[in-house]
């Protein structure tokens, strides 16, 4: 996955960050649409691109962090 090895990790953590949690109050919409997810209420297109939106940059932060070669033995 060279693209994401292209990502730097000083950009995309506080993307990930900021997004994941925004907005602060009353409560962060990546996590209200994981409970309509959960909930099986994740239905109005607005509401699934609010998910992958709010959740894509911790999904690839993610990944990265997980395929990075510095973190292998």
């Amino acid at each position: 996955m060279k693209w994401l090895d292209r990502i730097p990790l000083a950009l995309l953590l506080p993307l990930a960050l900021f997004l994941a949690l925004a907005p602060f109050l009353p409560e962060p919409h990546l996590w209200e649409k994981l409970k309509m997810l959960a909930d099986g209420t994740l239905s109005r297109p607005v509401d699934i691109f609010d998910l992958f939106l709010h959740g894509a940059p911790l999904a690839l932060l993610v990944l990265k962090l997980l395929t990075s070669n510095h973190l292998k033995h």
